[in-house]
């Protein structure tokens, strides 16, 4: 048997031992019996199962500290938001994604699954490309996804967090890649760039999107866009000392939500934000050194929607 068909195989067992486990309720004894392997095989079967995202579990029931964070008098209220969700913080792992990334997928399906035509774009990020990951294939091919990012980076790598072409795969929907470095060496070159024609024509697509879903990203020593190699340590000095707290899509704004004018601003490819937003723009983020940046992204309206955690929210409520 080829290599392929034997680890088909292998996961058709796993799926089977999962859906015996948590759908049907069979022990792994009883698994074990009916699949005449043994307790132990049956084990790494339904382990395999989670392992693999064979099955995929989505909690239904709100729990009543999350839903008082995310809504009556608090942040959706505070912020004018339109849409806003509290997950539990995991307390083994604080930053963990999975929480919001559930979320996130949960979203991205229920537009996805709309019969009108409907054009979602993406930012990239580590919560982002969670939430990708989870969404389950969906055959819509009337649905357009866009980037929002120039996704390479100075060495003239592609960013690994990149989520437009993963999401295509899983939905097969047609899709339009941001095909530009992240940032241009100058003002003018960045100008130019963004008028050639199947550029101008993946903006303009952007630009209609009815959903915007986007990572947060905190502007200190640890913001992601230098850690992933996209600003230099000179770069992302600057735009600290030119007052920028966060960013969205690489836009760095300031601790009141106003874009930076100056630094890397000046030379990014990236879809600037509506400010106000207008199009469902969320933005998905969670732990403590990103709490600055995302007040400061909410209260200057550049976001109307918010998934985070509940330790999350409790500090941008507090700060």
């Amino acid at each position: 048997m080829a290599a392929s068909d034997t680890e088909k195989s292998r996961l058709d067992e796993a799926a089977r031992a999962g859906w015996l486990y948590f759908i049907a309720g069979h022990t792994q004894d009883e698994i074990a019996r009916m699949l005449k392997v043994s307790r132990a095989s049956a084990q790494r079967l339904v382990s395999l199962c989670l392992a693999e995202r064979l099955i995929t579990f989505r909690l239904e029931h709100p729990i009543a500290a999350c839903m008082e964070l995310a809504g009556g008098a608090r942040l959706k209220d505070l912020f004018h938001l339109v849409y806003c969700e509290v997950v539990p913080t995991d307390p083994a792992a604080p930053l963990s994604a999975a929480g919001i990334a559930e979320r996130a997928a949960n979203i991205l399906e229920t537009t996805l699954r709309t019969e009108k035509p409907t054009i979602v774009a993406l930012g990239t990020g580590r919560a982002v490309r969670a939430a990708v990951e989870r969404v389950s294939p969906i055959d819509c091919p009337n649905h357009q996804i866009v980037s929002l990012v120039g996704n390479i980076s100075a060495d003239g790598s592609a960013s690994f967090f990149d989520t437009v072409g993963r999401l295509a795969d899983r939905t097969k929907a047609r899709h339009y890649p941001m095909p530009l470095p992240f940032l241009m060496s100058s003002e003018r070159e960045r100008d130019q760039m963004l008028k050639i024609d199947p550029i101008a024509r993946v903006r303009a697509v952007a630009a209609k999107a009815d959903l915007r879903l986007v990572g947060v990203g905190q502007m200190d020593r640890q913001a992601q866009v230098h850690v992933d190699g996209f600003v230099s340590r000179e770069e992302l000095l600057e735009m600290m000392r030119l007052g920028a707290v966060g960013e969205l899509t690489g836009w760095a704004f300031d601790e009141e939500g106003r874009l930076i004018k100056g630094g890397t601003n000046l030379r990014l490819t990236s879809i600037p934000p509506q400010v106000p937003a207008e199009a469902l723009t969320i933005g998905a983020a969670v732990g403590r050194a990103k709490v600055s940046a995302i007040r400061a992204a909410l209260k200057g309206r550049l976001l109307n929607g918010l998934i985070t955690d509940e330790a999350t929210a409790g500090a941008i409520l507090k700060s």
